[in-house]
């Protein structure tokens, strides 16, 4: 793979020979899945992307083995406005960065949140951001979601750890409070998808895509569990919609929460709480990759955010009294 640069893109990549037979545009979106479809075919058009150093078309049939090359002069894949924003950032380098990201924080630009996302406070952080998909963004955080999450630097580190994620070699591990008192751990292997009545949620559905989730306890309460949850796939809602089918659902979760329930003679300031606590209980709590320039593993952990850590102090109070 070639160096990419703020205003070029100089890649090659050999076309396996299990791939003979198929389009060149097929071909570049495997070989070079960094970038988006439309931009291979408009590359593919202009000439930039070049099969054994000749222009051909989007449809045309390859042999394998030919050399495909990219090079181009990069534009922005983003153009959303950079913000300041006040971002944790826990570990940097030329290649990626990863943040503890606070409640509250959008992801990413969406209907609703034109702006003030974490991709805005990447572009202010960073301008040469605008160059990656999505920012470098290669993964989400629901927006009250806390804790890591891992953002590229590069477009080499983008395709890299895109296709981490997808063959599932990330370490993702949670920390969660669930309403109820689960006995055990165990795992939900259970398909996810969009709710069939209502699409802002997702929901267990027979056609979605697979989703697994394991879950250990950390320590009973009398009426919640603390739980440490760890993530095989990341559909959208995946812990709290696979909690919620369990009939424990995460603690505040506004979307799957179900009504506020409390313990039996509950403290009088664990009464006081639970209504406040407005966002689920859940905290990205530590974070494992393999570098994408050296190979090798790396883990980072975050600590819990004040508002659950006073929480499972409140719970714990609860219990002990």
């Amino acid at each position: 793979m070639g160096h990419v640069s703020t205003d070029k893109i100089q890649l090659s990549a050999q076309v396996p020979t299990e791939q003979a037979g198929q389009r060149l545009d097929q071909v570049a979106a495997v070989l070079f899945d960094g970038f988006s479809r439309s931009r291979l075919q408009s590359w593919i058009k202009s000439g930039a992307l070049t099969v054994n150093g000749r222009t051909g078309k989007p449809r045309d049939k390859v042999i394998g083995l030919e050399w495909l090359t990219i090079d181009a002069e990069q534009e922005p894949e983003v153009s959303d406005t950079p913000q300041p924003l006040e971002l944790d950032v826990v570990y940097e380098d030329d290649a990626l960065m990863v943040i503890n990201k606070p409640t509250g924080l959008v992801v990413h630009p969406a209907a609703g949140h034109q702006d003030g996302t974490l991709l805005n406070g990447l572009l202010h952080l960073n301008a040469r951001q605008a160059g990656l998909p999505r920012a470098g963004i290669v993964h989400r955080l629901d927006r009250d979601t806390t804790g890591l999450m891992v953002v590229a630097k590069t477009l080499e580190a983008h395709t890299d750890l895109v296709a981490q994620l997808q063959d599932k070699s990330v370490f993702r591990e949670y920390e969660a409070v669930a309403v109820g008192t689960l006995t055990g751990g165990g795992t939900v292997d259970a398909p996810i998808g969009r709710h069939p009545q209502d699409r802002k949620r997702q929901a267990v559905v027979a056609d979605g895509k697979p989703a697994v989730t394991h879950y250990r306890l950390i320590r009973r309460f009398r009426g919640h569990t603390h739980l440490r949850v760890q993530l095989e796939t990341g559909r959208t809602h995946q812990i709290r919609v696979h909690m919620a089918h369990l009939r424990y659902p995460l603690l505040g979760d506004p979307v799957y929460g179900g009504r506020l329930r409390f313990p039996a003679g509950a403290t009088a300031e664990l009464r006081d709480a639970l209504p406040r606590f407005r966002r689920q209980a859940l905290h990205a709590r530590k974070l494992g990759l393999m570098h994408p320039e050296t190979g090798e593993y790396m883990e980072f952990e975050a600590p819990r955010p004040d508002d659950l850590e006073q929480l499972l102090k409140l719970l714990q109070q609860d219990a002990d009294a």
